[in-house]
């Protein structure tokens, strides 16, 4: 049987499937630029001041090879599965935009350095193997800050702070198929690079940066209707925003009877949808040839090698390490693993555990340190923008308070108190507990007179108790732990409490 045509197909399917590809740039950390010795280090410094002859583009001036930033893309493209070519090269891309300096761009063309790699996401508890197509190397353009006068007069201003700093393209497979894959999959590679020390991948300096192809096509068939390249995503929740509004603008255009055009769309943050760039119809001539100031790429496979075996230890393999390791459960590892730093933290927590007394209940103590990494941590971390590196609450700290929750020092309302304290102030548990007075009370007869206290005005309570209503009982201990302060020990409050009313045998 003869293969239907997309447009006959059209006519009976308003089932379409979403197909994305995504690019990403990442800017490599290595000291000085790629082709000359100007700090990469510029984010903060004023405009063009680090620059020099041959990243201003001046006449005679000679390129020479970052070997670090070459380094640092080998192990990338190992760290993504990728075959590493035996020989690669630098090419000139031909495009006359004013933040370029050279009139054209150092990049690679048809030989890249890795090829053929792909990396793994966690969808729903299934994963899925998404393909990368290259890893190569180039280097960035100048920065662009556009400007209008009072007078409603447009004008741009040039910064070459960042050209020439090492860029590296990463260019996906056409596998993804929803918005939300988009999303895992930029944030696993982010991790991947922050894992490899290759880059900071923070979107929001623009280190890390990523355009996406989409198209849609109807369900089942293998025909691309017209591609549409989406810009100017600083996030991921950008990116997750503008390829679900553009799969559904896409749809609703052939629903409505429209033709899908070949496009560059920009993602607009403030109204929340895409619009029309240029028209990319046909593709542009970028007139690649080999750079002639550069000589060809031989890599030694010994070399490769070597590089390999000094990866570090990767996401993936660290998340499966810490369940059987820790015994902590899919879920806590996947989001520990997810930050480079947090895992870290756990890390470390985790030795000064083990090398504690309380290293024989190292997977409960483990968990226990993820639940607050997890929770009031990250709570606390997000409330004010603070990256846990930069925390006063130093693991030892941690472990600390930790220790005192075990020995029945703290409770747990008293240890939520201890530890914004310790956020905010850098004091050990020990230090804020003997401040503020915050230690559990085990005292029978000090529980005994608050038990006393809370029975006699909570008449109600005591009534619905007496009618078998046990959900009372948690009614007064919250009362008895409020009037304590949260320092009352709950099991012994809850034992007092029973006995008093005559209902132990009832609990």
């Amino acid at each position: 049987m003869p293969r239907q045509s997309v447009a006959a197909i059209l006519t009976d399917v308003v089932d379409y499937e979403t197909i994305i590809g995504l690019e990403v740039h990442a800017q490599l950390l290595t000291k000085s630029k790629m082709f000359c010795s100007c700090s990469a280090d510029y984010a903060s410094s004023p405009p063009n001041t680090h620059v020099c002859p041959i990243c201003l583009a001046m006449p005679g001036v000679l390129p020479t090879i970052n070997q670090k930033a070459i380094e640092y893309t080998v192990m990338t493209a190992l760290a993504l599965n990728c075959t590493i070519a035996e020989h690669a090269k630098f090419d000139r891309k031909n495009y006359p935009y004013p933040d370029l300096m050279k009139g054209y761009q150092i990049s690679q063309y048809d030989a890249p350095m890795g090829q053929h790699g792909w990396l793994t996401i966690d969808i729903n508890g299934t994963k899925k193997k998404l393909g990368i197509t290259r890893v190569h190397l180039e280097e960035d353009t100048a920065k662009l800050t556009h400007r209008t006068t009072p007078e409603g007069e447009s004008y741009s201003l040039v910064d070459v702070n960042r050209a020439g700093v090492p860029l590296m393209e990463i260019v996906g497979e056409p596998d993804i198929t929803s918005p939300e894959e988009a999303r895992q999959y930029l944030m696993k590679l982010r991790t991947i690079l922050q894992y490899l020390g290759v880059s900071t991948g923070n979107m929001e300096e623009g280190s890390f940066r990523c355009d996406a192809n989409i198209s849609i096509r109807p369900a089942g068939t293998t025909d691309y209707l017209a591609k549409v390249e989406v810009k100017n995503m600083n996030s991921f929740k950008a990116v997750y925003r503008a390829l679900d509004y553009e799969a559904e603008r896409q749809r609703q255009e052939l629903n409505e009877g429209r033709k899908l055009h070949q496009e560059t769309r920009g993602w607009v943050e403030e109204k929340g949808i895409t619009v029309s760039q240029r028209s990319k119809e046909y593709a542009h001539d970028y007139r690649y040839f080999p750079e002639p100031d550069l000589p060809p790429l031989v890599f030694n496979k010994a070399w490769v090698e070597q590089i390999r075996s000094g990866l570090p230890e990767l996401p993936d393999v660290r998340r499966d390490r810490f369940m059987s390791q820790y015994g902590l459960p899919a879920y806590d590892a996947d989001l520990l693993v997810d930050s480079k730093a947090m895992a870290n933290y756990l890390e470390e927590c985790a030795k000064l555990m083990a090398d504690s007394s309380n290293g024989a209940n190292l997977h409960k103590r483990a968990k226990t340190t993820s639940n607050w990494l997890l929770g009031d941590f990250s709570r606390m971390l997000n409330a004010t923008n603070t990256k846990i590196e930069e925390t006063k609450v130093t693991p030892k700290h941690l472990v600390e308070m930790l220790d005192l929750i075990d020995k029945g020092t703290l409770s747990g309302p008293a240890a939520k108190a201890t530890f914004e304290n310790m956020f905010l102030s850098g004091k050990t548990a020990s230090d804020i507990v003997a401040e503020k007075g915050l230690s559990q009370i085990s005292d029978s007869s000090e529980i005994e007179k608050v038990v006393a206290e809370v029975i006699a005005s909570n008449s109600q309570a005591v009534s619905d108790f007496e009618a078998g209503k046990q959900q009372a009982v948690a009614f007064l201990i919250g009362q008895v732990m409020k009037a304590t302060k949260g320092r009352a020990n709950p099991s012994l409050a809850k034992d007092i409490l029973l006995d008093k009313l005559g209902g132990k045998q009832n609990a």
